[in-house]
């Protein structure tokens, strides 16, 4: 099997890497082919997407070049089995070939990558698309010895490594005795001087302890993500496992959780400094993942505009503008996910499942509008938003999408819009007052005549 020696990497439907908690990506190039040095009979990886996490080297397959879903083809390389990483050598023949990155990874006799291995072998990354190699490799080092699979125990050293020990010792120390001491008072230049002196050492203390609080606030505020994230996982497999345990007001609690717990954030949100020229690619691909919860609570259906404020709440500080959303949904197209744009000849864009049939929704309304009590007072975009499950912007679309086909007719009235079964087409024009004893008109007619 190919690539067995190395470990798989999960993909989630739109080709994006299932990340682990608290991994976030740090630069993702094009077109690398990763290589065995030690084998060469083993298959070379061609013209993948390499991503550099801070816990993993990823490479996945080019989406471009399968017609299929992203499969198990895609491996992962633990930077915590590195044990070395090659400098890169300038010369003339280089000039005129694919730049090289080259690291020498541990492994087990039977040669699979695997941290704190009895051997080691060299593996070659070739990067022939346009890329910068200099700043991977830099950006590769910074994570290697960044060391951030470590944990726990890592994230506390560095929030205490944070404080500033030689300022915050004279700082802490001087004004302490300052504080104790008798007040001199101030007389002449020397005076004017002590007092600048303690004035400035008195600001610097109070800097140096609201950076303190910052620098602890961004310290827990990842873990509180990751925290968050696992509390929500919890909450869906507990939903799933006892769903029919729980009564009414326990169900909605678990709902009310999983929608607060579903805008504490993207722990690793693709950012134009990470992606490079494939920020918008990447970014379809994590919209894609993005919108499959919110779409299920909104019934399938949402509008472009509600979208974009969860999408930009989820991902804190690393906004992204309504320009680069569109743009990101108009890529599903050439992308194998669940999701699509749609455009309501009104104008009004939405995002919805794929699974969300245009005629099964005008097979559901027609349903509704040829009740008895529809049949006399018609249906408005909420009562179509109660049958749909859906939001009443969204019912309204629908209705007027069903109006363009012939499916329904609108009266509109100072209490808003009122859509009613077409009774038109039942109309015999060469007799306008024949009335058939079938068919939609005379449904209508009989729950015309009920009503008097």
């Amino acid at each position: 099997m190919s690539g067995n020696w190395l470990l798989p990497a999960e993909t989630t439907s739109s080709g994006r890497p299932v990340l682990q908690p608290a991994e976030v990506e740090s630069s993702l190039q094009p077109s690398v082919d990763l290589v065995n040095e030690e084998n060469p009979n083993l298959p070379i990886f061609k013209s993948g997407l390499l991503i550099l996490t801070t816990y993993r080297l990823l490479w996945l397959p080019n989406p471009e070049s399968t017609t299929s879903a992203p499969t198990s083809t895609a491996v992962a390389v633990p930077l915590a089995a590195i044990t070395h990483i090659f400098q890169s050598k300038k010369s003339i023949k280089g000039m005129f070939a694919s730049p090289r990155v080259r690291f020498q990874v541990s492994v087990t006799p039977d040669g699979k990558v695997q941290e704190r291995g009895s051997k080691s072998i060299v593996i070659t990354l070739v990067f022939r698309g346009k890329s910068d190699p200099d700043s991977f490799v830099v950006k590769l080092n910074e994570a290697w010895r960044g060391r951030a699979w470590v944990g726990a125990v890592s994230a506390s050293g560095a929030g205490q490594s944070s404080t500033p020990a030689v300022l915050g010792d004279s700082g802490g120390s001087s004004s302490s005795n300052t504080g104790l001491a008798l007040k001199m008072p101030v007389v002449g230049v020397s005076g004017i001087l002590r007092k600048e002196q303690e004035m400035w050492e008195s600001t610097d203390k109070s800097l140096q302890d609201a950076f303190q609080d910052l620098n602890a606030l961004m310290t827990k505020a990842k873990d509180m993500v990751i925290l968050a994230e696992k509390m929500r996982q919890k909450l869906l497999s507990s939903s799933n496992s006892q769903s029919n345990s729980t009564n009414d007001e326990e169900t909605a609690s678990k709902e009310e959780m999983q929608e607060w717990m579903l805008s504490v954030g993207i722990v690793s949100p693709v950012t134009k400094e990470s992606a490079g020229a494939l920020y918008h690619q990447e970014l379809s691909r994590q919209l894609a993942d993005f919108v499959k919860t919110p779409l299920e609570r909104a019934g399938g259906i949402m509008n472009l505009i509600d979208i974009y404020c969860l999408f930009n709440r989820a991902r804190g500080t690393e906004l992204i503008s309504p320009d680069d959303l569109l743009r990101a949904c108009s890529l599903w197209d050439k992308f194998n996910v669940p999701v699509m744009l749609k455009k309501f000849e009104s104008g009004v864009m939405v995002i919805q499942n794929k699974s969300h049939s245009d005629e099964e929704v005008f097979s559901r309304i027609r349903s509704l509008v040829q009740k008895p009590d529809a049949m006399k007072t018609g249906i408005s975009a909420t009562d179509a938003a109660r049958t749909l499950g859906i939001a009443p912007a969204m019912a309204k679309e629908h209705l007027l999408a069903a109006e363009s086909k012939g499916f329904l007719c609108r009266d509109v009235s100072p209490d808003g819009f009122r859509f009613y079964i077409n009774i038109f087409q039942d109309i015999d024009p060469n007799d306008v007052y024949l009335v058939k004893e079938y068919g939609v008109y005379d449904a209508w007619n009989r729950a015309a005549i009920a009503s008097r």
